[in-house]
């Protein structure tokens, strides 16, 4: 019998306990023993099919040899990070679904891993039950990876499906979001990319083995998009979606967060509702997209509890999973080039006496809304100077 523990029973933690029960066969298959959940840290006791095994002492789990693996659900970093840490230095394996974690504290997690023998797995934190981290680190660890980007959060992607499918403003899609369980009743972290850039900076340090630190990342949301860029992008053949990325740059690496264009035709433009979608671009394969679920409570568990196994059958450890702690060589984002949507209040004059060459997508009501050429950001909010920017958005490809 193997046992474990899982700190915190919110929406990930029971779905841990439920995915362990329900898989019970398919799990012992795999392993070759019954997995069973042993121990469950919590802050306030509850009546449910899980009371006896409750403590609010996390020494119950560290001081416990039996407990092999421990799944870390509690979210946010202080409490989580001091018992992810007493649990690694006791010897068992930690795995997690904390995307703000592993995203700040990562580096040094893997590292105490690593010096204690064990493993610090955390498929979960970017995607939830989408697969995308073990293949980025074995899959292509023959590429050389050198772009990765996609729609890292479910709750704006199914708020920008709306309001394209329905003609919802942004204020009566969140309300919907949040109505449906999609959305958090403070939805900040989603809506202003914060949850996005978390994910994003997980998948470059992966991508490119050095830390990208999240203070350094810009990160734009959606709150303040208005409806009417998401249709006049529509009418001009393109989707708006938040997008996370991270880009290798000749000396050092970059990324960002912020609503985009992309052309209708791409994979990324047809991804709606809920669905997360992950493009790696590596120098021998192209391009690769992971697709599927970003969140939710069962899919977020299957990954943890996948984990789980990996941690277990790993002899050792996976010694492939980790990157340098430094942060230096982060650039500046503003610095890749790309086109831009622009609406403006004035003419197409006042649009070509700007940018030069220009392609009008709107002219209605004294407002002018166009695509440049192919700018940096830098350039862009340059040559923007003296107009009067109403939206300003990249465009992808």
């Amino acid at each position: 019998m193997i046992q474990i523990a899982i700190m915190g029973l919110g929406t990930v933690g029971s779905g841990v306990a439920k995915v362990v029960a329900e898989n019970a066969r398919q799990i012992e298959r795999k392993l070759g023993e019954p997995l069973q959940v042993k121990t469950i840290l919590v802050r306030h006791f509850k009546d449910g099919p899980y009371r006896q095994l409750m403590t609010d002492d996390f020494t119950k789990i560290e001081e416990d040899h039996a407990i092999r693996v421990v799944v870390e659900t509690i979210g946010g970093v202080e409490a989580a990070y001091e018992y992810t840490k007493r649990a690694l230095n006791a010897g068992k394996h930690v795995v997690t679904a904390n995307k703000q974690l592993v995203a700040e504290k990562g580096a040094e997690l893997l590292a105490l891993a690593k010096k204690r023998g064990v493993n610090y797995l955390f498929e979960a934190s970017v995607g939830g039950g989408i697969p995308v981290l073990h293949p980025l680190t074995q899959c292509m660890a023959a590429n050389r990876i050198d772009e990765v980007y996609g729609i890292l959060n479910g709750t704006t992607n199914y708020i920008l499906t709306r309001m394209v499918r329905a003609g919802t403003t942004f204020a009566d899609a969140l309300k919907e979001a949040q109505e449906k369980g999609y959305a958090e009743a403070d939805p900040t972290a989603d809506v202003e990319g914060v949850d996005a850039g978390r994910k994003i900076c997980i998948l470059a340090d992966l991508a490119f083995g050095c830390q990208v630190d999240p203070a350094d990342v810009p990160m734009e949301g959606i709150s303040r998009l208005s409806l009417r860029d998401v249709k006049i992008a529509q009418r001009a053949g393109y989707r708006v979606k938040l997008l996370g990325r991270a880009v290798r740059l000749p000396g050092g690496r970059t990324a960002y967060v912020a609503p985009h264009l992309i052309p209708e035709e791409q994979p990324l433009a047809s991804v709606d509702d809920v669905f997360n979608a992950v493009v790696v671009r590596g120098n021998a394969t192209g391009e690769v997209m992971f697709y599927g679920q970003g969140a939710g409570e069962l899919p977020t568990a299957s990954a943890c509890v996948a984990d789980v196994m990996e941690a277990l059958q790993s002899s050792p450890r996976r010694e492939e999973i980790g990157w340098e702690a430094d942060p230096a060589g982060f650039e500046d984002p503003q610095a890749l080039r790309s086109r831009y949507y622009f609406r403006i209040g004035g003419s197409l004059s006042a649009a070509a006496a700007a940018f030069g060459q220009v392609e009008i997508l709107s002219e209605d009501g004294g407002e002018t809304a166009f695509l440049t050429d192919c700018i940096s950001g830098a350039e862009a909010g340059k040559q923007a100077e003296g107009l009067r920017v109403l939206a300003c958005l990249r465009v992808l490809g």
